[in-house]
């Protein structure tokens, strides 16, 4: 697949699991391109954990770069009727479970639905923001992500990497397949014609059952 189609790909049916009115967290990267592809009639109130609720569309008028970041440390803005909270506000509508969905990447998934998203080791980073509340705390983990890195798997019978959280990824969507983590394993729903199931597979270290109801994303 053309490397500049993946990232809008995966977002474009990362979109399709999104209703009008949810409250939605949106993980930095390929997760903020996921509103550009929402379907007719939906619309989102996006939720930044640093204290943004309602976040709006930045452009050259309305930015204020010294005042309002977003949870990456990126300009932002409130939306009409948004609002801005303090941190200790913004994550008690996390961990209270006003959050429908939360859209973030993933370095690891397992067959568990456990998830390493936050560190390396040996690796500098600057902390690892709200992920562990988030994805706790959301209604719905959605994990949107290139299948490999380098040709090595990202999806394993078990994480290799620091756990961000044990049980908490509800659904794994990349530019080859839709994943639906269950209790009896990973459940491969939907794939990307571009690929026979065979090479998912090949692409996958856990191992994927497949859904009875299979059939090709779009």
């Amino acid at each position: 697949m053309d490397k500049a189609l993946i990232k809008p790909f995966i977002a474009k049916r990362v979109a399709k699991e999104l209703h009008d009115g949810d409250v939605v967290n949106l993980g930095i990267g390929l997760p903020t391109l996921v509103p550009q592809y929402l379907p007719e009639g939906v619309e989102l109130t996006l939720q930044a954990e640093n204290g943004t609720i309602g976040v709006g569309t930045l452009t050259e008028e309305n930015k204020d770069p010294y005042y309002m970041v977003d949870a990456g440390g990126k300009p932002t803005i409130a939306a009409p009727g948004g609002s801005y909270i303090d941190s200790c506000t913004s994550f008690g509508l996390i961990r209270g479970g006003h959050v429908d969905a939360t859209i973030l990447g993933a370095l690891q998934v397992d067959e568990k639905g456990n998830l390493s998203n936050w560190i390396i080791p040996g690796k500098m980073v600057p902390g690892m923001g709200g992920a562990m509340d988030l994805v706790v705390g959301a209604r719905k983990t959605i994990v949107a992500m290139e299948h490999t890195q380098k040709g090595n798997h990202k999806i394993l019978k078990n994480c290799t990497l620091p756990y961000t959280a044990l049980n908490c990824v509800d659904m794994i969507v990349t530019e080859m397949a839709v994943i639906e983590v269950t209790p009896e394993g990973l459940v491969l729903t939907e794939y990307n014609p571009e690929f026979t199931v065979e090479e998912v597979q090949a692409a996958t270290e856990a191992t994927l059952i497949i859904s009875p109801d299979l059939k090709p994303m779009c």
